[in-house]
């Protein structure tokens, strides 16, 4: 992995972690967010505040997961190490406690392998199916091959999924760069917020509507 491409990386997880944290998406330790550089990965701290992360002390972990520089990685390492290894085209993955999908775990999400209906045509084409994985606690390694094979399962459905909702933990979201990745989270977050505020009372978009945007902008849906 070159000097620069670390560098770049630094930077970027660094100026993600600072927008979640102004934004209210991460509060206080919570949250990691990760990127993959070369064969190795940068990963957050653990208890790494994201509005303050210095980009020096982020961990680099090299291909095996020895970490070669920087504070003690996050917990979540081995989870961050699977997604990018079920998901080739996975370059940034970034995890929250976000308020309204934290609350939705708590008070029963939609469906277990759908946490939200389809309420929106950019959820849909932004997020797209989104599972539930059962509640273990922070960093437990099993929560990694769960993950794992829920992006195995969906890739082998024709329906790739581009995050996950853990339970009582957060969203866990990934994309070929960071910017990709923040979009999927924002909409994820913002839909959870409008069908919680609207008292889950909408109804999901019609067959017919979900088809439309499968064929008009390849929505995997």
């Amino acid at each position: 992995m070159s000097g620069d491409a670390v560098d770049t990386a630094r930077r970027e997880i660094v100026r993600v972690g600072a927008s979640l944290f102004a934004r209210g998406y991460v509060h206080a330790a919570a949250g990691n967010i990760s990127a993959r550089v070369g064969d190795g990965h940068l990963i957050t701290p653990t208890d790494a505040a994201l509005g303050f992360l210095e980009p020096d002390r982020l961990a680099l972990v090299d291909a095996d997961g020895t970490q070669r520089a920087g504070d003690r990685a996050s917990k979540t390492l081995t989870l961050h190490r699977r997604i990018y290894a079920a998901d080739p085209t996975a370059r940034c993955v970034i995890h929250t406690h976000s308020t309204h999908l934290v609350g939705l775990t708590l008070t029963g999400v939609w469906r277990t392998d759908d946490v939200l209906p389809p309420l929106t045509p950019y959820y849909v084409m932004k997020v797209g199916h989104v599972p539930l994985v059962p509640y273990h606690r922070p960093g437990d390694p099993r929560v990694a091959d769960l993950v794992a094979a829920r992006i195995a399962d969906r890739a082998a459905s024709g329906t790739p999924i581009r995050a996950v909702l853990l339970d009582r933990l957060g969203p866990v979201v990934w994309g070929p760069d960071p910017a990709a990745a923040l979009a999927v989270l924002e909409e994820l977050e913002e839909t959870a917020r409008l069908w919680l505020l609207t008292d889950r009372r909408p109804e999901p978009l019609p067959a017919d509507a979900l088809a439309e945007l499968r064929s008009a902008f390849g929505a995997a849906w």
